[in-house]
C-alpha cells in the first residue's frame, strides 16, 4: 500500500495559485506507478469531495465541475509524487486537500471510499 505525504498548503488570496504536491514514502516508491492517484478536499462541517484523479501513466484524468479550467492534476512516476496545480482559487476552494491513491492503474473514479494510503491533509485557505 502506498503512504503518501501532501504538502504545499497555505493562505492565498482569491484569484492566486498555489502548487499542491502528494509524495510517496521511501518504502512505497517503487509502488507508486502502478496505482492512480486522487485528490479530494474536505470544508469544515462538510464530507470530503472529489478534486480530480489521475491515471498510473499521467494520460487520462478526471476532474470535478467545479475546478475544471482551473485545476490541473500532474505526476512524475519518478519522483513518486503527483501534483495540484490550483490557479484562480475562489474562497469555496477553501479545505484540507488529502491525496490517496486509487484501486488500479487506471481508476479515475470520484468516490473517496475507493481510495486509500490516505495522506494527513494539506490546509488550503483562499481569502477575499
Amino acid at each position: 500500500q502506498v503512504q503518501l505525504v501532501e504538502s504545499g498548503g497555505g493562505l492565498v488570496q482569491a484569484g492566486g495559485s498555489l502548487r499542491l504536491s502528494c509524495a510517496a514514502s521511501e518504502d512505497s516508491l517503487s509502488d507508486f506507478s502502478r496505482y492512480s492517484m486522487g485528490w479530494f478536499r474536505q470544508a469544515p462541517g462538510k464530507e470530503r469531495d472529489f478534486v480530480a484523479a489521475i491515471s498510473w501513466s499521467g494520460e487520462t484524468s478526471n476532474y470535478d465541475d467545479s475546478v475544471k479550467g482551473r485545476f490541473t492534476i500532474s505526476r512524475d512516476n519518478a519522483k513518486g509524487t503527483v501534483y495540484l496545480q490550483m490557479n484562480s482559487l475562489k474562497p469555496e476552494d477553501t479545505a484540507v486537500y488529502y491525496c490517496a491513491a486509487g484501486p488500479g492503474s487506471v481508476f479515475l473514479g470520484p468516490f473517496p471510499s475507493s481510495y486509500n494510503g490516505w495522506g494527513q491533509g494539506t490546509k488550503v485557505t483562499v481569502s477575499t
